[in-house]
Formats: structure tokens, sequence, C-alpha cells
């Protein structure tokens, strides 16, 4: 059983180190649950860390269809990332009707390989998780990032266990969201290859003086909040795991 950290700083990265934690998703953008990182961000990290890195490849928040100008995007970064020191990519592309979008995912995973790819929580979104996942085997895809279609991993456990009995070790069932060590053991008894977490903790800006009333954005963290991942919450986890 591994642990991967879901991770938007050098610091989350050097944290999951210490922990124990066994490869790091890269990000940036966690209100939107996960976009595209900064090149500096990618080459500090490989730098900082001798853990393995997927870099997540989202152009954007919200859905998971993208037009040829987005996907051209895509493929500008998953290049940038190889050249930076990734060690894996992380994407998923989807059609209007819910679908997996074998086409544009092939040519994803064309220009990754020969990195290893997730295809991540767009997964949840498909209309049909069975032949998303006979899709993504046919594909080549190496990993899977799943909450079995449900808003916590927790919730989705009898489709966790139905994945892993159909991947039939052909494929990483990796279980994601709300992730923690109170759950950890019951999800990593649905079979399930690894568990991914971001064990995120709130710490208060050093900031002094403040400006309240003038958000630079509409959704949460605030201008005065910083979240980052908690070394503990992640040992915990691999002790409950290892």
């Amino acid at each position: 059983m591994h642990l991967e950290i879901c991770a938007y700083s050098v610091a989350d990265c050097l944290a999951a180190q210490r922990a124990g934690a066994h490869r790091i998703e890269l990000c940036s953008g966690r209100a939107e649950g996960g976009i595209t990182p900064s090149i500096g961000l990618i080459r500090q990290a490989r730098a900082a860390t001798t853990l393995p890195i997927r870099v997540m490849v989202r152009p954007r928040g919200g859905d998971f269809v993208y037009d040829e100008a987005e996907l051209a995007v895509m493929e500008a970064d998953i290049a940038a990332a190889r050249d930076a020191g990734a060690d894996g990519l992380v994407f998923g592309v989807l059609l209007p009707d819910g679908r997996v979008d074998a086409h544009a995912t092939r040519r994803l995973i064309q220009l990754a390989s020969p990195l290893p790819v997730t295809f991540h929580r767009a997964f949840d979104l498909t209309r049909d998780p069975h032949e998303a996942l006979d899709v993504l085997l046919s594909l080549g895809i190496q990993s899977v990032l799943t909450s079995g279609q449900q808003a916590q991993a927790e919730a989705g456990i009898t489709l966790l266990e139905a994945l892993v009995k159909q991947s039939a070790g052909r494929i990483e069932i990796m279980a994601g969201s709300g992730v923690k060590p109170e759950n950890a053991r019951l999800l990593a008894n649905t079979g399930v290859s690894h568990l991914h977490m971001s064990g995120s903790s709130t710490e208060i800006s050093p900031m002094i003086f403040r400006r309240n009333g003038v958000p630079m954005a509409t959704t949460s963290p605030g201008e005065y909040d910083r979240i980052s991942t908690s070394e503990a919450a992640v040992r915990a986890v691999v002790s409950l795991i290892s």
C-alpha cells in the first residue's frame, strides 16, 4: 500500500517526504481542485525532494471537456513538465456525454510517454465507471484516482471494491478525497493499491497590517490564511497502512 500526497508548494513536498509518503501529485490552484503548477514550482520541488513527482496537467478549473486550444496548452504543459523533471503526469479529458475522451487522452499519453500517467478524478464524473475503466485499460493508463464517484472516498467504498476487482491488478486504483487517519485502514481494505490525500491544515498569515473586505478572489482561502500539508496527518496515515 502506497500513499500519494497532493502538494501545492515545496514545503508541502518536504512535509510529505519527512512523513514517509511514497509519491507526490504536484498542483497549483487548491481552491479550483488542482490545476497545472508553474514551471518554477516543478523545478524547485524536483530539486528539493527525492520522491517521485507526478505533475497535474489541467489548464483551468471547472469541467473536463477541452477544446483544441486548451488541449494544445495541455500538450505544451506536458512537454514543459517533462523537461522540468516530472516523473509522471496527471490529467483527465471527458466528452460532453460523460464518457472518457479516448482520442484526446491517447494524444496526451503519447506525448507523456514513457512517463506514467494518472487519470484524475474526472473519472468520478463519468456516466459509467466500469466502461470508463475499460477505456483507460485499453489506453494503457497506469493509475486512476477516484473517490468511487462520491464526494468522499469513504462513501464510495462499494464502487472502489468493484473497480479493484475489475482491474485485476492491471492498473493502480487510487482512492482519494477525504482520506484521513480515521478512515485510512477502511479504505485500504477495499484492495486499492494507493491512497491519495492532501492532509491540509490552516495556518494564520504572518501579516500584521490587515485590510479586511478587499478579497483577491471569490473563493477561499482568504488573504490571511495559509493552507499547507500537515506532516503529522501524513505520518499518521503512513503508519496505519505500512
